[in-house]
């Protein structure tokens, strides 16, 4: 039992530790897109494409980050689970 639950504990901390860097990076490209369009509304449109490409660039990292690390980890966790259980 004790064992079942220690070879959890690197996949927990690897998921715990993608799924918050996913999430950080989603937050951040979220506000520079947000900082985007305000930019451009204020009459800046140089610095609002720079800080759009920015955002995209966060997001693109973000949704990268999700589907190479975090899902493969999800995966392998109920896997194991599942193994686990039976």
């Amino acid at each position: 039992m004790t064992t079942a639950l220690l070879e959890l504990v690197p996949v927990l901390l690897e998921l715990s530790a993608f799924g918050i860097g996913a999430l950080g990076l989603s937050l951040v490209g979220a506000y520079v897109e947000r900082f985007a369009i305000v930019t451009a509304q204020h009459g800046q449109p140089m610095l609002a494409l720079w800080a759009a490409l920015m955002g995209a660039v966060a997001l693109y990292f973000a949704y990268s980050l999700t589907t190479d690390r975090v899902v493969p980890a999800l995966a392998d966790l109920t896997g194991r689970a599942a193994t686990s259980a039976e």
